[in-house]
C-alpha cells in the first residue's frame, strides 16, 4: 500500500475513522467514562475540526511533527473539496481534513506508535484549552 498514491480525501476519512478510535478508547480507558451521553459530549471537544486545525497550527509552530508529515498534512488540506461546511469554515475544515489524512497516511503504514505519539500531544493540547 502506497498512501502517497491514495486521494488525500480518501486517506482523511481513514484517518478519521482511526482518530475517533483513539479518542474513544481514551475516554473509556483512561477518563473511565463509561455513559453514553458523557462520552459524546466528551468526544465532541476531541475531533471537532476547530480543535485539529489549531493543533495543526500549533505542532507547526512547536516542530511537533517532520516536514515529512507536514508535507502530507498540506496535501491532505489542499485536497479539492466539494462538500458544503455547516458549522465550521472552508479552512478550518480544510486544515482538519489535512490532519485526519496524515492520521491515514500513519495508519496505512502501520506506524501505530507515531499516531499514538501525535494522539498524546494532541490529548494534551486539547486538555489545556478545556
Amino acid at each position: 500500500m502506497r498512501p502517497e498514491l491514495i486521494n488525500p480525501l480518501a486517506l482523511a476519512y481513514l484517518g478519521d475513522g482511526v482518530f475517533e478510535v483513539y479518542v474513544r478508547e481514551y475516554l473509556l480507558v483512561e477518563k473511565e467514562i463509561t455513559k453514553p451521553d458523557l462520552l459524546q459530549k466528551e468526544a465532541i471537544q476531541f475531533v471537532s475540526a476547530k480543535a485539529q486545525a489549531e493543533f495543526m497550527k500549533e505542532s507547526i509552530n512547536n516542530q511537533w511533527i517532520s516536514d515529512e508529515e507536514i508535507r502530507i498534512y498540506k496535501r491532505g488540506r489542499n485536497a479539492k473539496n466539494t462538500r458544503v461546511m455547516k458549522n465550521t469554515s472552508v479552512i478550518t475544515h480544510n486544515q482538519s481534513s489535512g490532519f485526519e489524512a496524515l492520521i491515514g497516511h500513519l495508519y496505512l503504514m502501520h506506524d501505530d506508535e507515531r499516531i499514538l505519539e501525535i494522539f498524546e500531544l494532541y490529548k494534551d493540547f486539547v486538555m489545556k484549552k478545556i
